[in-house]
């Protein structure tokens, strides 16, 4: 799969598929997200496209010398849920994060034909190796939550929510119960 990414691309996802990104991404977490919605608010333009973005919900570690980027693990998506809804209305088809959503998100991403990836926590070593180039796009006074952009190559993933509304969270748990 590549980023950025389009409705087209995202509408033949499902919950539960296991996919490689490869392709821009950007990093965002509550912070960011707050400014970006502040930004919506003012009638200002956001500091990157949002059409067709992937956001990664992480705030990496530095980097250690020699590497493009420190350990890059997801953090709590539910942490972006407030803003979420507003960015997918922009057009943004991508989320990537570990943890569940709420309903107004799991619905924003019916409405927007977006999808959610969940990354593997604990993995910040593996996902790092995936990421190939970073450049600062904004609030860099944000230390670790700053704004980058990112190229990533066949960073492993879930689809965890796909553009029907499945959520692997649901249907997961139903089927290891159904197992019992």
């Amino acid at each position: 799969m590549t980023a950025p990414l389009t409705k087209e691309q995202a509408k033949t996802l499902r919950a539960g598929d296991a996919v490689l990104l490869t392709g821009v991404v950007y990093t965002a977490r509550d912070a960011a997200h707050k400014r970006l919605c502040a930004l919506l608010d003012e009638g200002k333009p956001q500091p990157f496209d949002i059409e067709k973005a992937v956001i990664y919900y992480v705030g990496p570690s530095p980097a250690k010398p020699g590497h493009v980027i420190g350990a890059a693990g997801p953090t709590t998506s539910g942490r972006m849920d407030a803003y979420a809804p507003r960015l997918l209305a922009m057009g943004q088809t991508g989320m990537i994060g570990k943890g569940a959503r709420s309903e107004a998100v799991r619905q924003s991403v019916i409405e927007n034909g977006a999808v959610y990836f969940g990354s593997t926590g604990g993995a910040a070593a593996l996902t790092a190796g995936c990421i190939k180039k970073n450049e600062p796009v904004c609030y860099e006074d944000l230390g670790s939550e700053a704004v980058h952009r990112l190229w990533v190559e066949d960073m492993p993933l879930t689809v965890v929510i796909d553009t029907l509304g499945q959520d692997l969270y649901v249907t997961g748990r139903e089927e290891y119960l159904k197992s019992l």
